[in-house]
């Protein structure tokens, strides 16, 4: 995937990952818009996804990653735009196949179920694999329909 500016956000549960994300991925070259948080103090995850998804939506970045301590209240909140195809991924695995075959461009990782070797290993996959289109394409059509 070609990323210029990827948004990432996390909720008071992903911050230390996500800090280890933003740096890997400033090595790289890549333009990280940070959007909170940046502390421990309890935050409700569903304002962190809404603005990595309006940064998006908004064109301001091609992607997103988002972090919380299991990732899954991240990827339902993130999930409710249209324009949004946001992924729960595990493993290398999960991660290139939601590229290869869901298109998403957005990652959601659980901080408190990766370590973060396998976290990263994630975000290098999200990163470096691309969309394969062909039987993929109407799928993915028909998850950016309003119902």
């Amino acid at each position: 995937m070609t990323v210029k500016t990827l948004a990432i956000a996390a909720d008071h549960g992903g911050v230390e990952l996500k800090s280890a994300i933003i740096d890997t991925l400033k090595k790289r070259g890549v333009e990280v818009l940070d959007l909170g948080t940046d502390g421990s103090a309890s935050v409700d995850y569903p304002d962190f996804a809404q603005a990595v998804a309006k940064t998006i939506i908004d064109g301001k970045a091609e992607a997103g990653i988002l972090v919380c301590g299991s990732g899954i209240g991240m990827s339902m909140a993130a999930n409710r735009y249209p324009q949004i195809r946001a992924a729960l991924v595990h493993d290398r695995l999960s991660a290139e196949l939601c590229r290869q075959h869901n298109n998403a461009n957005v990652l959601c990782l659980g901080a408190r179920l990766l370590g973060d070797a396998t976290a990263l290993d994630c975000v290098d996959a999200f990163m470096s694999t691309e969309f394969e289109g062909g039987r993929h394409e109407g799928r993915v059509a028909k998850m950016s329909c309003s119902v």
